[in-house]
């Protein structure tokens, strides 16, 4: 008996040779996929480190538009205490302001340029009220600021409030 199952053996294993399936697909195709599945790995990966750069630059950009923001009244209360009381160039106040307002620029603060005579651009000034005006010429234009504008690097912070002619 031995002899029989050794022979039945052999040929159980002759007869069990891998047989390629119709919908197999050959290793150059498999290769071709994997290489693709790497690359399309890689750009993923390359798109979240550029995506996690630019939210970190957003970020930092964000905190300091925040202490900037909060800034602002300060320097417009400064601007209303010399109006009312002329300071003179040696005065401490007058030097405190303008070192402050220097770190602030230094920083990327910019002030909306004055806007009196122009037309009304809703991109850096908000209209707080109209007036009538008689003159044409006037019609739709700025005539009054009420509050400075400013700008943090060239996203605007605080918009220019005027009055504008109607």
């Amino acid at each position: 008996m031995t002899a029989k199952k050794r022979s039945t053996k052999g040929k159980k294993n002759k007869n069990k040779t891998p047989k390629k399936e119709d919908n197999s697909i050959s290793i150059e195709e498999q290769l071709i996929i994997e290489k693709d599945k790497n690359l399309r790995l890689f750009a993923e990966f390359d798109n979240f480190r550029k995506r996690t750069a630019k939210e970190r630059i957003e970020l930092f950009s964000t905190a300091s538009q925040d202490i900037m923001t909060s800034l602002l009244p300060i320097l417009d209360n400064f601007e209303r205490a010399f109006k009312v009381n002329q300071p003179k160039d040696d005065d401490g106040i007058l030097l405190i302001y303008n070192q402050l307002k220097t770190e602030l620029e230094k920083k990327g603060l910019k002030e909306i340029e004055n806007p009196i005579g122009e037309e009304l651009d809703t991109d850096f000034h908000e209209a707080i009220t109209k007036i009538p005006t008689e003159n044409k010429k006037e019609k739709g234009k700025i005539v009054d600021v009420i509050e400075k504008g400013y700008l943090l690097g060239s996203k605007v912070i605080r918009y220019t409030k005027v009055v504008v002619a109607n």
